[in-house]
């Protein structure tokens, strides 16, 4: 019983994503279950609206905390309550780390998408990731070593790595979006180098003191790749 408790648990907090995406006409590619939470991996756009993906991230962990409520209200499970909020409160926690591509991660990201460029918020979005390690690392190896520990230490570090080696692919496919499909946003920023794009906002890029457009500037780095 406490293994499908804590199986239930993540599942609810999934299912939240998957249910949320959907409405979205937002396509759940993959999911991936591990004793200690969940990662999805969705078919969205890097050019989505910005508040897209903050529902679909935000409402695993609102789902997770509803389905939490509903069984402390269900006589049935009554023993195992003190067990159900070890694992609901160890979830809610882990998921909500600023460590990418955990959901504390990737709203991270998308908050500092507000502000910077497409490339730099992921960047500082990693930075704050392996920081984020290093002080978990730290203060549960000096109050609880055990092989679990460094089990999901170990995991973690491989998660933020291989994210981080996907940067430029990640660049690629947000500007490549860019330059085939017709982007209309509210948001108008005058730039001067493509590495400077930002979500959910159209550019003015300066070149020789001339300003071009994202395709005219786009086509120049694609055209011989599409």
């Amino acid at each position: 019983m406490p293994f499908l408790l804590l199986v239930g648990l993540i599942l609810i907090h999934e299912v939240g994503h998957f249910l949320t995406a959907f409405l979205l006409g937002i396509e759940v590619d993959k999911i991936y279950l591990y004793p200690f939470g969940g990662i999805s991996k969705f078919n969205i756009s890097f050019n989505e609206l910005l508040w897209k993906e903050f529902l679909i991230l935000v409402m695993g962990p609102i789902m997770q905390v509803v389905g939490y409520i509903s069984i402390t209200h269900i006589s049935y499970f009554s023993s195992y309550f003190d067990l159900i909020r070890i694992y609901h409160y160890s979830i809610l926690f882990f998921n909500l780390l600023p460590i990418y591509p955990l959901d504390g991660g990737k709203l991270l990201n998308l908050l500092l998408s507000y502000k910077f460029s497409f490339k730099k918020s992921f960047l500082i979005s990693i930075f704050f990731s392996y920081l984020t390690v290093f002080l978990f690392s730290v203060y549960f190896l000096y109050k609880d070593f055990s092989l679990n520990i460094i089990i999901v230490i170990s995991f973690l570090i491989y998660k933020v790595r291989s994210e981080f080696k996907q940067k430029d692919y990640m660049m690629d496919r947000f500007l490549l979006e860019r330059y085939l499909y017709n982007f209309h946003f509210k948001r108008r920023k005058n730039i001067s180098n493509v590495d400077d794009f930002m979500r959910n906002c159209n550019h003015l890029v300066k070149k020789n003191g001339k300003y071009y457009t994202e395709k005219a500037i786009l086509s120049k780095k694609f055209k011989n790749k599409c």
